[in-house]
Formats: C-alpha cells, sequence, structure tokens
C-alpha cells in the first residue's frame, strides 16, 4: 500500500462519514475539507507538502480507477499532466469545480481489506486507528460497512452503464468488458493466467506477474 492507497482511504473514511459515497462532490473537497494535508500527513506516511500533491494528483487524475473526473477535458488534461516527465503536482488545482465520483467497488473493497488486516482483539484507546480526515479524527471502526455500498437512485449508474467508470454501454449485446475502461462487468477480476482474484486498478497479477489488461 502506498501513498495513493491510504489517500483513497481516508477520502473513502469521509465520504463515508458523510454517507456520500455515491454523490459526485467538487474536486477541491478532496484537499481542502475531506483530506488536508495538515491533519492527515502522519497518516498518509509522506514527506512534503509536494509528496501529498502528487498524491492527490494521481488520485484525480484516475490512476487505479479509484475515481473518475468529470468532465472529461479535464481528466484527460490531468492524464497527460501526470503522463510528463516532470508533472507539476499543483495541476489539479486549476480545476478546482471538477466532479468527483467514487468507483463504488474499490471503495468497498477498501473497507473489506482495512477488516481483513485489523486486530482480532479490540485496540486499546491510544492504538485505535482512526480516520483523520478534517479537523475531527473518527475510528474506521465505528464507520458501518453500508456506508461503502453504493445504493442506486437515479443518479446512479443504469443497467447500461459500467459499475467501475459510468461509461454507457452498447445496448442489445453481451457486454464481458467495459469499452471505456476495460473492466469486467460480471464476477470477480481474476488473472488470465492463473485465475487468482485481482483487485481493481492492479496492472500485473500478485501471483504470477502476468499483465492483467486493466489500467
Amino acid at each position: 500500500m502506498d501513498e495513493l492507497d491510504r489517500l483513497f482511504g481516508l477520502l473513502v473514511a469521509a465520504l463515508a462519514r458523510e454517507t456520500r459515497i455515491a454523490v459526485p462532490f467538487p474536486a477541491a473537497d478532496v484537499y481542502e475539507r475531506l483530506v488536508p494535508y495538515r491533519s492527515n500527513r502522519s497518516h498518509l506516511n509522506v514527506a512534503t507538502h509536494q509528496d501529498y500533491e502528487m498524491a492527490v494528483l494521481r488520485l484525480l487524475s484516475g490512476e487505479r480507477g479509484y475515481v473518475q473526473l468529470e468532465p472529461e477535458n479535464v481528466r484527460e488534461a490531468m492524464q497527460r499532466e501526470i503522463a510528463t516527465i516532470n508533472p507539476d503536482p499543483t495541476y489539479f488545482r486549476t480545476f478546482p469545480d471538477a466532479q468527483v465520483m467514487v468507483n463504488g467497488r474499490a471503495a468497498e473493497r477498501m473497507l473489506h481489506a482495512d477488516r481483513a488486516y485489523a486486530p482480532s482483539s479490540a485496540p486499546d484507546e491510544d492504538e485505535e486507528l482512526s480516520d483523520a480526515t478534517g479537523e475531527n479524527p473518527v475510528p474506521l471502526s465505528h464507520v458501518p460497512p453500508a456506508a461503502f455500498r453504493v445504493p442506486r437512485s437515479n443518479d446512479q449508474p443504469s443497467s447500461n452503464q459500467c459499475e467501475y467508470c459510468g461509461g454507457v454501454l452498447p445496448a442489445n449485446r453481451k457486454i464481458r468488458f467495459c469499452p471505456h475502461c476495460g473492466q469486467p462487468q460480471e464476477g470477480e477480476l481474476k488473472c488470465q493466467g492463473c485465475a487468482a482474484v485481482l483487485d481493481v486498478g492492479w496492472a500485473y497479477c500478485l501471483a504470477c506477474g502476468r499483465a492483467t489488461g486493466f489500467e
């Protein structure tokens, strides 16, 4: 787990606390309100503010499929910047009003991973894992699992939309993979080489090292 994974985990915890996982929000909320640098530096394990900004840029550019940024031209601009030799880590601040949509499956997997690695016995008060988003940290153990499940509403992707990126899928055709993001639409992600279960955004299989094709 690196700073991008930790940033996404803290973001998901903050949104779950507000029961807003499935609600789009301005990009500026990530670094100004939900996961500000000042109160999350130690939890992100970043050495400098520039490292923090680079993690935010990576997140908003769509790395690992954790979030999707709209409009499309802004998302593409972020991706072009992150692909340069020396990307400007503050570039995301150019688009504070761009809308961010969290990948619901990735958010739920993040919760499951936190529960899987949690200690079996109740931690001491001083050791309790906290959600350090904003100014008032909240223990992750207090966030209900249901908060990470994306509810169906009129604003959520319909049956002809990809559950990962929200892209419109072709009608009257059997869809196994999304033509926009390449993610499978049924079942778990599995390696084509060894059938090991993969996670969202992985470029290579942990078990055999084969490229997943889901970048």
